[in-house]
């Protein structure tokens, strides 16, 4: 099933779940002892919040070539998206990669889509950017959650 919601409605759950990843990430990165995924997480860290800056240009009206106006309604199974359950302070590393993944790749599929719903030129252009660089940060995530779920044993 699937629910309307207006372009501006769209915008704003998905700078909020830019924030929700800025603050995971930050989380993430202040309890690993690996240098390399500390590093990882806060660069995951800052891009999430260029993303929302982006976001937010996008829905205060900055971006005007191939914007779609705030209050259009898109048909748009959007709960896929945006509704994912929290992160509790029980579970495993491993489970809490493989669930920043699936928000990571929901995040490229959503933003995907609505990059499809604009006209050729800038903001399209723009979308599309944040859904590839979303799809990057799945793969990143990924790759951690292989060395913690299968780690190397001195055997190989």
């Amino acid at each position: 099933m699937s629910a309307q919601f207006t372009l501006n409605e769209i915008l704003g759950k998905s700078i909020q779940k830019e924030i929700e990843s800025q603050h995971l990430y930050n989380d993430l990165s202040q309890k690993m002892t690996n240098d390399e995924a500390k590093e990882a997480f806060q660069q995951l860290s800052q891009q999430e919040q260029g993303h929302q800056y982006m976001l937010e240009q996008y829905q205060r009206g900055e971006l005007k070539v191939g914007a779609l106006s705030p209050g259009q309604l898109i048909d748009y199974k959007i709960a896929e998206h945006l509704d994912q359950p929290e992160i509790s302070p029980d579970m495993k590393l491993k489970d809490i990669f493989l669930l920043a993944a699936n928000r990571e790749l929901h995040a490229h599929q959503l933003y995907w889509a609505l990059a499809g719903l604009h006209p050729p030129g800038e903001v399209k252009r723009l979308i599309a950017g944040l859904a590839s660089q979303e799809l990057e940060h799945k793969q990143k995530v990924e790759l951690l959650y292989t060395e913690v779920a299968f780690p190397q044993t001195d055997g190989g």
